[in-house]
């Protein structure tokens, strides 16, 4: 068990640097999730911590230990690939303990490190199988052990659940969860399912263009995302933005979205929002989860309006609309009883209760 201290790290491509300079500091035990598009540094951080990449700047420390010239089998880490890498001519229980038997472990400690990790993923009536006998998901719970076996100070996980379908993913989600659980080493997982990362993770990096955008729990960055880039990366469907100006209005302000619609702004926010009004470039953010049907018992700062609804997608516990509000194209999420209709006008509550304003040329949420 261990903590993992990264200090200025630069990671230089000749001219591309693929990281630019960051901080991060993961507790002994925590489970961390690096998410972002492609491109956005996440694997490249990942393996700079395992030591397949040289880093170009920065120190990288494990369990106190700053492990920049240590090689990758001397740094006491497990990793688990997004392609298994399974000896396929070997069975599981060769497969999971062909790193002890490298490093000359005594027989009955290997075959009792074997039999406890499969007891926890669940596979000993596997341990006889090759490869090529499992399910994708089996294989993926063979890659575990041979990382749990080792006891490793750190696990690295990269993007392990890539090559699964969608309905294996959320099991193995799960049970990911909770090996966790069961064995509290301390865990870095990349990934760029933000589905996957919120489900997992006790803290989530969010990454864009080799920097980090936010570290915070998954309700941190779900309610109080800090940028543009993480509220509209967070949560899915997407968060909406509208283009919007404020305006001073009797005993407070308002948010003008068109000519012919605009909302009072929530009166917390008032002093908040003041220092704004009539300065361009700002968006109004908005998830689709707090645009729905009206509802004949208001809540405070719950707001009905009148839209032509474009798309309906019916998703069976929930029905998703779309419609145009200026340019913006907005989402929301209506009850399947509700009777929305394409092309027919629907009468919808915005929720600005969860309201957020952007600064679209900084893209700081303000």
């Amino acid at each position: 068990m261990a903590q993992v201290t990264l200090r200025k790290i630069v990671k230089k491509y000749d001219e591309v640097l693929a990281v630019r300079g960051i901080d991060l500091d993961i507790v002994d035990k925590e489970f961390i999730v690096l998410v972002g598009p492609s491109g956005c540094g996440k694997s490249t951080t990942l393996r700079m911590i395992a030591g397949l990449e040289e880093i170009s700047g920065g120190d990288i420390a494990i369990g106190g230990h700053v492990v920049n010239d240590v090689p990758p089998k001397d740094r006491d880490i497990a990793m688990v690939f997004q392609n298994y890498a399974l000896y396929p001519h070997m069975n599981v229980y060769e497969n999971m303990s062909f790193g002890l038997k490298l490093k000359k472990t005594p027989k009955d400690e290997i075959d009792r490190r074997v039999k406890q990790a499969a007891q926890i993923l669940d596979i000993t009536e596997l341990l006889d199988r090759k490869p090529k006998q499992l399910s994708g998901g089996q294989r993926q719970r063979v890659a575990m052990g041979r990382a749990i076996v080792r006891d490793p100070k750190v696990f690295l996980f990269d993007e392990p659940l890539s090559n699964l379908d969608a309905k294996l993913r959320v099991q193995m989600r799960t049970e990911i969860k909770k090996v966790h659980q069961k064995v509290r080493t301390t865990t870095v997982y990349v990934t760029h399912d933000q589905i996957e990362a919120m489900t997992l993770a006790d803290r989530v990096v969010v990454m864009n263009a080799g920097l980090i955008e936010q570290v915070g729990t998954p309700n941190d960055l779900y309610h109080s995302p800090a940028t543009k880039f993480v509220a509209g990366f967070i949560g899915s469907p997407a968060m909406n933005f509208i283009p919007c100006q404020l305006e001073q209005a009797a005993g407070g302000l308002n948010l003008r979205l068109t000519d012919k619609l605009s909302f009072p702004v929530p009166a917390d926010r008032t002093a908040r929002y003041t220092s704004q009004v009539g300065k361009a470039g700002l968006i109004l953010g908005l998830r689709p989860e707090h645009i729905a049907e009206t509802r004949p018992h208001t809540e405070p700062n719950q707001h009905d309006f009148d839209m032509v609804i474009d798309v309906v997608e019916p998703m069976g516990m929930e029905t998703m609309v779309y419609f145009t509000i200026g340019a913006a194209e907005i989402c929301g999420r209506v009850n399947p009883n509700a009777g929305a209709v394409a092309t027919q006008s629907m009468k919808l509550r915005a929720d600005l209760s969860n309201m957020h304003l952007i600064d679209d040329g900084t893209g700081k949420v303000l």
